[in-house]
């Protein structure tokens, strides 16, 4: 159990570092890209999408390493095993909350699926309130309506 714990700590804090220099990294490239303002928001998404992904590959090979030669619980179901397939799969329902259901964290692992799941919460909602930010910011291209977009004065 102390493993499982561990790897929760440790999930958390690599997930909002990497999050965080996202966010960071776009926020201060944007301005500075040579598209439309409205373009930019397309940026955010994918960049967006990709951090979120890494962060459940993150979660995916712990829960590979934690169900396989760490032996700290198994994910039982429909297709059921510890392959990484399945545990990335596994993550990227969890992260999501979106809980199929047809695989089941046993052992220490449940553990692990509940961090994950409140850790993919607050990272979702933190991208959600800074691509309104970056709606706001770019959509109409700032405080003063310009778009770089628009024809004419």
């Amino acid at each position: 159990m102390s493993t499982v714990i561990l790897a929760c700590v440790l999930l958390v804090v690599a997930t909002t570092v990497l999050h965080y220099e996202a966010l960071r990294m776009l926020n201060a490239g944007l301005p500075r890209l040579p598209i439309p303002n409205r373009s930019k928001l397309i940026v955010v998404m994918l960049a967006a999408f990709a951090a979120h992904a890494l962060e459940i590959g993150l979660y995916g090979a712990s829960y590979c390493a934690l169900a396989g030669p760490l032996g700290a619980g198994a994910l039982n179901g429909a297709g059921s095993g510890a392959s990484l397939s399945n545990c990335l799969y596994f993550s990227a329902e969890t992260f999501t909350s979106l809980g199929y259901g047809d695989l089941i964290p046993q052992g220490p692992l449940r553990v692990l699926a509940g961090v994950e799941a409140l850790n993919g919460l607050l990272l979702i909602g933190w991208t959600a309130s800074f691509t309104y930010l970056c709606m706001e910011r770019f959509w109409q291209g700032g405080p003063r309506g310009e778009s770089s977009d628009s024809a004419g004065p």
